[in-house]
């Protein structure tokens, strides 16, 4: 079958990303999935809609092996099910109503208390300024509601008198806003209870009984010994599974037969984790559900498959796939290459290369065969047929007799200040849909001034600047000194060297009259800021996938302005390094995915945009300038460093600028003949 496998990639380790898959878990499912024969694309979620659902039309999948969690808002986890049911897509797992409802621990504690299944007691608060005397016994334990992966759970969490428990409502209420329940914390051994749905009756559901077993040194440690988020995610060492736990045979019998009355009353499907606790007098309270339990290899799901005889990691996921399966009535068939698309691929190919400064830099901006070749591999890896379409002025004619479906752009164009939207405009001319911004927002962003002028104007900080045409031309009194001064209508730092830095404006007019003289064209002048250098990487449409940002860290001291120039694109230096992600804190993230986002909707991209942006010495955001063709060279490339740090491999990279341009073919091919859009 052809499996997309929507997930979200733990990128960072800190509490926000504590319910995402670590890479390794990633990896191990598609190399799982893949081992049963099946074709996979991995699509991780985090972002924008409009991106993930183009991606899924494109791919058409006969199933969706599905670990997303989400990111924002208590349904989070219920929004990818419901999703995939909107567009018709089969998927692994619980539907939307059962993941809702085990996520929010007060409904479903209350929906299981009330079929007679043992919970503990609890109230439920959204406000510390109405948090009563509870009727419940000490100790009790705060945590969020609607969080999972043990988020929010410390050793703090568990408090013994009043004055205890409204410092941590209020602490926490802070961190979690959307409701903390607070219950009553029952002491005892933590078991654990995997389940997966079989699909014949005859089998049997698997569910077989583990527990947490903590080690003595860190029992003694705490007042309250609990399995914490610190503990699940940091102290493995502390903490080990045991499967099947040590039990009587009638306690285990017990913990599973309260965990299938809790199946059944709320509807899960497929694969789910139930949390127990054992009291010392022999009682069992069922203390959570996860109805989307994670899959990552040595854990709780996995140790039990291999308790239940599934022994290998693709075995565990063979289970999964095949209830989803009959769930959905799919009738599997053998994955076959399919030419999904005739797409052509438009470039212009490197001939000269340019290693310093002095040399002919005038196909600086081109593609090298390697490059080429990389994105056609790509392309071919989705099942399309791909043409090779170098723009030359033989283009026009091969357009239109190549019998395109779509076009997957990377054209600089030759000449002209317009170059950039000379292949999308014949494109358009022609009616084959394409990758990439159209030939007006690529006019004006090759043109660093317009752009500058339109992304201020939308309230984005940028330097102060102007564009000299002559070099005689009067500064304008905003304009502070150290400045630098480039081509205004070159990609690739050409024209960007140590000396663009300018002192004065003796140096800043003899440096502008040399750039006008070289590349025919004016210099764009602005304020030279002193802060660290960032470049972000953004996907999709109206609202951008907007991916961690790559800081471009300076390793020279002695370099009083030091600059991202034309030969540190070339090679590599000992002068620079690339952090990706680069290592901000919220705040600063926030702002520069904030300043990248308004950027790119400013200036009208679309599918793609690599934003380069520079801290003032306040430490505030500018927008530098906007590349919308940015490279595609793997393992080089700014973009696609970016997109490696964030988990996604080369062809998925460009898999998602592609994915668009087939939704516009899509939708081209469901309007009616002579139709035309506004």
């Amino acid at each position: 079958m052809r499996i997309a496998f929507a997930h979200n990639l733990r990128i960072r380790d800190d509490e926000a990303e504590g319910d995402f898959d670590a890479p390794d878990t990633v990896a191990a499912i598609i190399a799982g999935l893949s081992a049963l024969g099946h074709e996979v694309e991995p699509i991780e979620v985090s972002g924008p809609v409009a991106p993930l659902v183009a991606r899924l039309e494109a791919l058409a999948p006969d199933l969706v092996f599905n670990t997303a969690c989400g990111r924002f808002g208590r349904g989070r986890e219920a929004f990818y099910p419901d999703l995939f049911e909107q567009l018709g897509l089969a998927f692994t797992g619980s539907d939307a109503q059962a993941t809702a409802i085990s996520r929010d621990k007060r409904l479903c504690k209350s929906l299981l208390s009330n079929l007679g299944l043992p919970t503990p007691r609890f109230v439920y608060v959204t406000d510390a300024r109405d948090l009563a005397s509870p009727d419940l016994r000490y100790p009790l334990i705060v945590k969020p509601n609607f969080e999972g992966s043990s988020k929010g759970v410390t050793h703090a969490s568990v408090v013994d008198d009043a004055a205890a428990l409204v410092s941590r409502v209020r602490s926490l209420l802070e961190q979690y806003p959307a409701g903390l329940i607070i219950e009553e914390f029952v002491t005892g051994r933590d078991l654990v209870v995997p389940f997966f749905a079989r699909p014949s009756a005859k089998a049997g559901d698997l569910l077989g009984v583990g527990e947490f077993v903590m080690t003595e040194a860190y029992s003694n440690s705490r007042r309250h010994p609990l399995y914490e988020y610190e503990l699940k995610h940091e102290g493995s060492a502390e903490v080990a599974i045991r499967m099947p736990a040590e039990l009587p045979s009638s306690l285990a019998q017990e913990a599973i037969r309260l965990t299938r009355r809790a199946v059944d009353a709320l509807e899960l499907r497929g694969f789910a984790r139930l949390d127990l606790r054992l009291t010392p007098e022999g009682r069992l309270t069922l203390l959570s559900v996860n109805a989307m339990p994670s899959l990552h290899i040595g854990g709780a799901m996995h140790r039990g498959a291999q308790a239940f005889g599934l022994t290998t990691y693709a075995q565990m996921l063979e289970t999964i796939v095949k209830a989803a399966v009959e769930d959905h009535h799919l009738v599997p068939r053998p994955t076959a290459r399919r030419s999904t698309l005739r797409v052509g691929l438009t470039f212009n190919l490197k001939r000269v290369i340019a290693k310093s400064p002095g040399d002919d830099d005038s196909q600086a901006e081109y593609d090298s065969p390697a490059t080429i070749a990389s994105i056609r591999s790509a392309l071919e890896s989705f099942g399309h047929d791909v043409v090779e379409l170098e723009a030359t002025p033989e283009l026009p004619a091969l357009l239109g007799a190549s019998k395109l479906d779509v076009v997957f752009n990377l054209a600089e164009g030759q000449h002209g200040r317009n170059r950039e939207s000379q292949v999308p405009a014949l494109c358009e001319l022609l009616s084959i849909p394409y990758s990439g911004s159209d030939p007006a927002t690529l006019s004006l962003t090759l043109d660093k001034g317009l752009a500058k002028r339109i992304v201020r104007q939308h309230g984005v900080p940028t330097p102060e600047f102007l564009v000299m045409r002559t070099g005689n031309e009067r500064l304008p009194p905003d304009l502070r000194f150290p400045a630098i001064a480039k081509p205004v209508a070159e990609g690739s730092s050409k024209g960007v060297i140590k000396a663009s830095v300018v002192k004065d404006e003796v140096e800043l007019r003899a440096l502008a009259r040399e750039i006008i003289g070289k590349y025919k064209q004016g210099a764009l002048v602005e304020t030279f800021l002193p802060g660290r250098e960032f470049t972000v990487g953004l996907l999709g449409e109206k609202r951008p996938r907007v991916l961690p940002p790559l800081e471009i860290v300076f390793l020279k001291p002695q370099s009083e302005h030091p600059v991202y120039s034309f030969e540190h694109k070339q090679a590599l230096s000992d002068e620079v390094r690339y952090d990706a992600p680069a290592n901000v804190d919220a705040r600063l993230l926030a702002e520069i995915e904030s300043v990248a986002r308004e950027a790119f909707v400013a200036l009208g991209c679309r599918d793609v945009a690599r934003i380069d942006l520079r801290l003032d010495a306040a430490g505030r955001v500018n927008f530098i300038e906007c590349n919308p063709l940015p490279g595609l060279t793997p393992d080089w490339s700014d973009l696609c460093m970016i997109a490696k740090s964030a988990g996604m491999a080369y062809r998925d990279l460009v898999g998602e600028i592609l994915a668009p341009a087939i939704r516009r073919f899509n939708e081209r091919k469901r309007r009616p003949a002579g139709a035309r859009r506004g």
